[in-house]
């Protein structure tokens, strides 16, 4: 499976559901177990299959992500994050799912680990690609 960008995060994009400015929305990221339950289909943050809170030191919900802002640069748009630390953990997840936290929970990217990733007792760390055009792990551009 590859990374999947949800239906509904490109209808919500247009109808103005998120704002990725700095100081703009509020955006997640939670980790999960399997992959299984999600597709195009997917509107929304789910529990099931998320990485378990108990003995983990995993917060149901995920890490709120520090959200650098919007650019453009060679007719693309981007949105770039700062990479983001599950400190002290002790987890097992294949991907995760960065979504707009609050009201319903509006998905935006379904990311694929490639396979299963583990800490023991310590730190998962999420690292975004570069902020360009041609990296940025979100991006709109001409065709």
């Amino acid at each position: 499976m590859a990374n999947i960008v949800p239906d509904s995060f490109k209808t919500d994009l247009l109808g103005g559901v998120f704002d990725f400015d700095s100081g703009g929305s509020t955006f997640k990221l939670a980790l999960y177990t399997s992959l299984g339950g999600f597709s195009t289909s997917t509107t929304a943050y789910t529990t099931t299959n998320e990485v378990s809170s108990s003995g983990t030191n995993y917060t149901a919900g995920g890490n709120t992500l520090t959200n650098n802002g919007v650019a453009v640069a060679s007719n693309v748009g981007y949105v770039d994050f700062a990479d983001t630390t599950f400190s002290s953990v002790t987890l097992t997840a294949v991907g995760a799912l960065i979504y707009k936290s609050g009201g319903s929970n509006n998905a935006v990217l379904v990311l694929d680990f490639g396979g299963s990733k583990t800490a023991t007792n310590g730190d998962f760390v999420i690292q975004f690609p570069t902020a360009n055009s041609s990296s940025a792990i979100i991006r709109l551009g001409d065709a």
